[in-house]
């Protein structure tokens, strides 16, 4: 059975015209992860839809500012962690002991619209204590109550807050 020229150049047609679609469906999918400055929605006649190749660079853009972000923050942890670190380091060196210092530990459990967070630190981390509520405040947290235990050389601090709903309505 031989392929005809006709059949032959209908079949091309049919999967370049699949690619095409497969492709504008993709490349809408990835617009509508991407947040826009202003609602497009709408689509005002004063607002011209952007070009797909403008679509693509609002996409690439998006994507480079959130790994920049990503890095800052990552360094600024660092930094923190490191400041804890040094801390320790220093107390240890000037006491000749290690007792009552030890690093840090962070856990931090969503419920819903609730953070349950759980620091554990040696007995001298009033620091992390701050810094954990001042990071909750600055993130938009409702701090609704905070509790420490102490056992032996580790506090354990627990505290609950509200978080309000970040999703675009």
């Amino acid at each position: 059975m031989e392929n005809s020229p006709s059949s032959s150049r209908t079949d091309r047609k049919t999967a370049e015209r699949n690619r095409r679609n497969q492709m504008k469906a993709l490349y809408s999918q990835l617009n509508s992860l991407v947040p826009h400055q202003n609602s497009r929605v709408s689509n005002p006649p004063s607002e011209p839809v952007l070009s797909l190749p403008d679509q693509l660079n609002e996409a690439a853009s998006y994507i480079k500012r959130l790994q920049t972000n990503l890095e800052k923050m990552k360094e600024k942890k660092d930094s923190l962690m490191g400041v804890e670190r040094t801390n320790y380091a220093s107390m240890a060196s000037c006491n000749g002991t290690a007792t009552g210092l030890r690093p840090p530990q962070i856990e931090v459990r969503e419920m819903g619209s609730t953070l349950e967070v759980v620091l554990i630190t040696g007995l001298d981390s009033q620091f992390m204590f701050n810094e954990t509520i001042r990071v909750l405040h600055e993130e938009g947290a409702e701090i609704i109550n905070a509790s420490f235990s102490v056992v032996e050389d580790t506090v354990f601090h627990t505290i609950h807050s509200k978080v309000e709903d970040s999703a675009p309505q």
